[in-house]
């Protein structure tokens, strides 16, 4: 009996043993989980400079050629008005098409009457986002879009998140001495220009994994100025350029359409403007597919 008992025990403790030594095999064979890839949030950041911004059309329909997914649009100034109709209804066909209708009667409506504050009341400009663009709130576009503007009491810049999509649009756009100061909720707000032309670091602010800055005001260089309009032109596009400094970090692309010799009140140069803006995106498609790549390894 007591040999019996052994013989039990032992067999007992030989089955545990194989048991165990089978699950360990099987945990050690079991395949390892694949990585979830993790989809870059790309933030498409367009800066300012007034009739400039034509070739923010050119940027963006290379973009949408290239199949590179925007997950967020920055506007300053007419990186707003561009980034509103994009950002409103992703389509770089429609955008070109209702770009070329625009004229500067369309943008600029002046009146003596409030000339104290700015020649511009901008009625003409919200009537203009309200005329194109479906969506009438900040929150309601396809893309997430973030109109900059800049706090003229405080000298903040404002991210314009909620309320009327062609008030924020103004307000982004509201040059100062051109266009009459804009009330927004408690605040009065002019163009975002003047604090944050290239808004990178708002983009970042809102996760973005990478950002494609359009910069419109690389050179400033203008010898033809003839009056009051082309002198107040030629002074915010040097504000401009000079709100961009240290904006921009390393890793970020870098698009510099080249704009020099073109008014910021000129619209008579579109096409121009746009192919400027198509050669800059495509020299930089490169780097953005470089940076993509990281986030597929």
């Amino acid at each position: 009996m007591l040999v019996q008992d052994r013989i039990s025990r032992f067999l007992l403790a030989a089955v545990v043993l194989i048991l165990l030594s089978s699950c360990q095999t099987a945990l050690q064979q079991t395949p390892k989980q694949t990585a979830v890839k993790k989809e870059p949030k790309i933030a498409l950041v367009l800066g300012g400079g007034a009739a400039k911004g034509f070739a923010h059309v050119g940027v963006i329909r290379v973009l949408e050629q290239e199949k590179i997914p925007i997950s967020m649009v920055v506007g300053t100034s007419v990186g707003s008005v561009i980034g509103s109709l994009y950002a409103a209804n992703p389509d770089s066909f429609q955008l070109e098409w209702i770009a070329f209708k625009i004229e500067r009667n369309d943008i600029f409506d002046f009146s003596i009457v409030y000339s104290k504050l700015g020649p511009v009341q901008g009625v003409k400009l919200e009537n203009f986002i309200d005329q194109n663009i479906k969506v009438k709130r900040v929150e309601e576009t396809k893309i997430p879009f973030y109109p900059v503007a800049t706090d003229l009491n405080t000298g903040e810049t404002v991210t314009l998140e909620k309320g009327s999509l062609a008030r924020a649009v103004h307000a982004s756009a509201a040059i100062p001495g051109v266009f009459v100061p804009v009330q927004f909720g408690s605040r009065t707000l002019v163009d975002g220009g003047v604090t944050d032309n290239v808004a990178c670091d708002i983009a970042r602010a809102k996760g973005a994994d990478i950002v494609i800055a359009v910069n419109l005001s690389k050179d400033v260089k203008n010898y033809q100025m003839d009056s009051l309009v082309d002198i107040m032109a030629q002074s915010i596009n040097i504000m401009m350029s000079r709100s961009t400094r240290g904006k921009f970090s390393p890793e970020d692309v870098l698009i510099e359409p080249d704009t020099k010799g073109i008014s910021m009140f000129d619209f008579s140069q579109k096409k121009q403007l746009m192919e400027e803006g198509i050669k800059s995106a495509r020299a930089a498609i490169p780097r953005i597919r470089e940076l993509m790549a990281k986030y597929q390894r």
